[in-house]
């Protein structure tokens, strides 16, 4: 009996002496971050980007690195990076923003293909009721004071443009110009998220509404292309000088393009947020780099975000229950992100 106790005394010592040296081992691998800080920026623009922000911050964290993450507008941001000041952004919006990264590319460089899988799109839209009362297909038909009339008063739409300052109220402006449309239709720029709203509460209620939109949004989550409101197409690709023309405005599969049309001509072709880093740190990080390589997120799942910020304000709880919930359900996407990520040199 002694013996036997002996024995398997001898085996647990054994056992004890091998996870032990197992946890060493482990505690004695190296991550890629180890003692090593990112300096991450994101917009001051507040939406989907600031979840997607919080989901790779937890990644960036899980290979070791401390993370200072700081609110930056993207003009900031690419002089912070060209200056060394500041490492990497997750949510630039391109092709809007390429002027400006033009002139840090020598210090600065675009890493990956975009957060959003496919990209998303930019566009006119009008409430769905109108369009099919009055067979409006194309944004070219608000020429006729008498449509336009149906979205403003004495023959003239107003259309709700972007923020001042934002480029892609730029690119209104111009098509507006450009398609003969200066007369009958006013862009109205001011905070775009407030004058959502009454657009919104119009389109539930029944009434006409006309509108810039971007899609995945919240905007085009609250009114939904194809259910509540249509895309209209726009009569030929046309953008102002300082914003570049990264293809076609042609998309294919556009839901809820009015009149049906495949492929739909938008304001402008596809674009994305993509990632922007210092040269010098990607090069020396290639942990990272493999990371936002990787990082993509469905078109569905970035819309949710930005309807449930919008409806509940974004604050930081928000945002951080969105980014534990997307992990929740998500735990081997992650995990392989991280491990692919860790294995890179």
């Amino acid at each position: 009996m002694r013996a036997f106790v002996r024995a398997v005394s001898a085996l647990a010592a054994v056992a004890v002496v091998g996870l032990t040296s197992a946890s060493v081992v482990a505690a004695t691998q190296a991550l890629p971050g180890d003692g090593k800080t990112i300096r991450y920026a994101q917009g001051d623009s507040l939406g989907g980007n600031y979840v997607a922000a919080q989901i790779v911050m937890k990644a960036m964290k899980a290979l070791g690195y401390d993370v200072k993450l700081s609110t930056m507008n993207t003009t900031l941001f690419f002089q912070a990076a060209a200056q060394g000041d500041e490492d990497l952004a997750t949510d630039v919006n391109f092709p809007q923003r390429e002027p400006g990264f033009r002139a840090v590319e020598k210090q600065a460089a675009i890493v990956g293909s975009g957060m959003i899988v496919g990209g998303g799109i930019n566009g006119y839209v009008i409430d769905r009721k109108t369009a099919l009362a009055y067979n409006i297909t194309s944004l070219e038909q608000l020429k006729d004071p008498k449509i336009a009339g149906l979205f403003g008063s004495d023959g003239k739409a107003e259309l709700i443009s972007c923020d001042p300052g934002w480029s892609c109220g730029d690119v209104v402006d111009y098509q507006l110009d450009k398609f003969g449309l200066k007369q009958t239709v006013h862009a109205v720029r001011g905070k775009y998220e407030a004058l959502m709203v009454d657009a919104v509460t119009r389109v539930k209620e029944g009434k006409p509404a006309l509108f810039y939109a971007w899609s995945p949004s919240w905007a085009t989550n609250a009114l939904v292309p194809g259910k509540d409101v249509v895309w209209l197409p726009t009569p030929a690709d046309a953008l102002p000088p300082n914003v570049p023309n990264k293809g076609t405005a042609l998309v294919k599969g556009v839901d809820g393009c009015a009149g049906g049309a495949d492929p739909c001509r938008m304001a402008m072709s596809s674009w994305n947020f993509d990632s922007v880093a210092n040269k010098a740190f990607i090069a020396a990080n290639p942990a990272i780099k493999s990371l936002i390589e990787q990082v993509k997120f469905s078109v569905a799942t970035w819309s949710q975000w930005e309807y449930a910020i919008s409806k509940n304000g974004g604050s930081s709880t928000q945002i951080t229950k969105l980014a534990d919930d997307w992990l929740a359900s998500n735990k081997p996407q992650f995990e392989q992100w991280v491990g692919t990520a860790s294995k890179a040199r």
